[in-house]
Parts: structure tokens; C-alpha cells; sequence
């Protein structure tokens, strides 16, 4: 199956620019008053649009990145490389600034300019990975202020020089040799990727112009058959296409799902292994999301307080409740006890936390007329919400009835 594609490098300029835009543009991005994207390194805590993840709840992050990273083996097994030459940083970076090499060849002016706006996007690009963990707006009065900090500074000097070296010296050469994505892709590909391939059965009237190999950024000569280095950024599409036009013929070099004149299926057995693979761990990732508490309760012992028999004969217990609030608004908890017959009560009944606040309360509950002294009953203690979000923990605790 061929896919035709005109002027496949606008859209794939456009496709990088959205990309930046969206990269640059996210951490100054706030809902409900917080970064909507941040891992904020102090508290432990993810802002994900509106959500905060505590590090207790960082299983959802797991489960997205197996999801991620199925779903990228489903895209490659199905289109090829094609984030390597539409959405890699690596490839976008690179595609934004000049190779330095070609520029000393045409004159001083033109090289100093070339390692200037290398150096431009590179300490821009460091600042901007590390807005995901600092907020831009704190990053920047501190900065103006003269009190960014030893730590952030030294983080964005390596982080740019890194940069720096990277776009200088390797650029698209990265993704042909360091880049550990084009090793698995040999094994991620089938006889029906989607690929960029030069059709052999026109190879005669390939007039042998060398414009697919001028203008890859990799270096191959693509007409030697389909190459591991290749990146898919489609540039030797649009340069073969060009010099074809003039002689009124169609380009040798396109798409196609697997070689040019074979056969192909989307649909096939290991598209639909990885395919549903993928979806379980979407339909997981959807439940856990769907299904998170806004809260956490943890019950320990009130080593303070042993338990013991007042004078009327009820059985005292006491507990400490470390009830955490990870939601953007104040809750109002309930308590009770489940396990437990007779005339028991509980004091406090119910719990006030604002916003993301965590506090330990010391938990008291009465039994009347214990029947078995010296036992230990397993009880449950039950934190719930009332409402429209309504959620409850259940956490088991022992509760001792002293020697009479």
C-alpha cells in the first residue's frame, strides 16, 4: 500500500512548532492557582492539570508509563519511526538550529551566528526543563532578584552546555547511533511497518540526481533499501518529488506499508496483541483515575493512651488518625468503627482538613460491658466523605480489651 504525501516538510515544520509552543508554553500554564504540569521536588507532589499525585499514589504514574510505552511499541509496529521525524526533541532541536559545520564554511559572520543561536536555544530549552520542576514565575523573580540559587543555577549551566554539545557535535547523527529507540525498532518493526522506501520498480528512471542523499540529515542513500538509520523525516520525499516533477513523473521515494509492491494489512496478529495490551492498561489507567480518593487515612497505635477500663466499666481505646487532604478543596470526614456490637462511640466523629492539608488526630473509642477480658478484637476504622464524591477508607486496628 503507498501513501501519497505532498510537501510532507510544511506540516512536519508546523507539527514542531505546535510542539514547541506546547513545551515552552505549559509550565506557564496554572490551573486552580498550581502549575499544570510540575513535579514539585519539596513536597513530593506531581501537578498534573488541576490534579496533584502524592508520591503514595505514584503506582498511577507506573501504570501510565507501561500505557506510554505500549502505546508507542503499537505506533512504531504500525508507522515506523514516525516520532522520530515528527515529535523527537532530538530531531525538532536540531531542525531549529544550523549545523555549525556548514557554517564556517561561508564565512565568519555567518558561524558566529550559527553558534549564537545554538547557544540561544539551548540555555532556553534547559530553562524550560527545568520550569517542569520549579515554577517559571518563581524561576524568574528569583532570577531578577539575584537569588535563583547555587543548585538551579548549576543544574541550568550543565543542562545548557549538554545542549550545546549535543546540537554542536551530533545533532541527527544521535538518533543513527546513541539513541536507544532505533535499536528496538528492529525489533518492534514486521514485513508491514509503515516505512519510507525507494519503489525498485522504477529504478530506471531514477536519473541518479543525488538529491535524496544531499538532503538527508543521516547521511543514507535510501534507494539501497529501507535503513535502520532513517528517521522518517520524509526530506528525501520532497526533494525526490521536486526534481521528478520537472520531467512530469511522480517521486520514486514515498510511503509505503512494507515494501512497494507487496501486500499489507493493518490489521494482523501482533497489532492486535500489542494493540490490546495497550488498551487494558488505558481501561486500568482510566479506572484508577476514575475510582482515586482525594484522601488518605493512616491508623497507628496512641502510645500515649494504653488502653483501659474506666470506672463504669468502659473499655477506652485511643488511635492516631494521619488523615491527608490531597484534593483542591476543604473536606468534612466521618468516623465510625465497623466490627464492634454494643454501645460504642467514637470521638471525634468527624474531621475538618482544608485544601492538601495533613494533620494527626487523636482517635478515642468507648465500649460498654466488654464481655472478654483480656482479648483483641479486630475492628475496622472507617474514614468516609459524604456527597456527591463520596469515597471511604477502611483501615483494620485492634482494639484491646484490658485483664478486669
Amino acid at each position: 500500500m503507498t501513501i501519497k504525501i505532498k510537501g510532507i516538510q510544511q506540516w512536519r515544520w508546523l507539527a514542531e512548532a505546535l510542539q514547541g509552543v506546547l513545551l515552552l508554553g505549559i509550565p506557564f500554564l496554572r490551573v486552580g492557582g498550581e502549575s499544570a504540569l510540575r513535579f514539585d521536588i519539596p513536597s513530593l507532589r506531581l501537578h498534573f492539570f488541576g490534579v496533584t499525585l502524592w508520591m503514595e499514589e505514584f503506582f498511577l504514574v507506573l501504570v501510565a508509563i507501561m500505557f506510554a510505552t505500549f502505546l508507542i511499541a503499537l505506533v512504531t509496529l504500525l508507522f515506523g519511526r514516525v516520532w522520530c521525524g515528527w515529535l523527537c526533541p532530538q530531531t525538532v532541536l536540531a531542525d531549529y538550529t544550523s549545523p555549525v559545520g556548514s557554517a564556517v564554511s561561508r564565512g565568519l559572520v555567518r558561524t558566529v551566528i550559527a553558534y549564537l543561536r545554538t547557544g540561544i536555544v539551548s540555555t532556553v530549552v534547559a530553562a524550560d526543563l527545568i520550569w517542569y520542576f520549579v515554577s517559571p514565575y518563581e524561576f524568574f523573580d528569583r532570577l531578577f532578584a539575584g537569588h535563583l540559587g547555587n543548585l538551579t543555577w548549576g543544574f541550568w549551566i550543565v543542562l545548557s552546555s549538554v545542549l550545546f554539545l549535543n546540537l554542536i557535535a551530533l545533532r541527527h547523527s544521535f538518533c543513527a547511533t546513541v539513541c536507544p529507540y532505533a535499536k528496538l525498532q528492529s525489533v518492534l518493526y514486521d514485513s508491514e511497518t509503515l516505512v519510507i522506501a525507494f519503489d525498485a520498480r522504477r529504478k530506471e528512471e531514477c536519473i541518479n540526481c543525488m538529491a535524496c542523499v544531499r538532503t538527508c540529515p543521516v547521511g543514507i542513500d535510501i534507494r539501497k533499501g529501507v535503513n535502520q538509520a532513517c528517521i522518517n523525516c520524509a526530506e528525501c520525499i520532497d526533494a525526490c518529488t521536486g526534481v521528478m516533477a520537472k520531467r512530469g513523473a511522480g517521486g520514486l521515494i514515498g510511503h509505503f506499508f512494507g515494501l512497494p509492491g507487496q501486500g499489507s494489512r493493518i490489521l494482523r496478529q501482533n497489532v492486535v496483541l500489542v494493540g490490546s495490551v495497550t488498551v487494558l492498561f488505558c481501561l486500568f489507567l482510566g479506572y484508577l483515575a476514575v475510582t482515586r480518593i482525594a484522601f488518605d487515612v493512616t491508623v497507628l497505635p496512641n502510645s500515649g493512651f494504653p488502653p483501659r477500663i474506666a470506672a463504669d466499666g468502659t473499655v477506652i481505646n485511643s488511635y492516631l488518625l494521619a488523615v491527608s487532604n490531597r484534593g483542591k478543596a476543604d473536606l468534612t470526614l466521618h468516623v465510625r468503627m465497623e466490627g464492634m456490637t454494643g454501645d460504642v462511640s467514637i470521638k471525634p466523629d468527624s474531621i475538618m482538613l482544608k485544601a492538601e492539608e495533613d494533620r494527626k488526630i487523636p482517635l478515642w473509642v468507648f465500649a460498654k460491658a466488654p464481655k472478654n477480658c483480656g482479648s483483641v478484637k479486630t475492628v475496622s476504622i472507617v474514614v468516609e466523605t459524604a456527597g456527591a464524591g463520596k469515597g471511604a477508607i477502611s483501615r483494620e486496628a485492634g482494639f484491646i480489651v484490658p485483664q478486669c
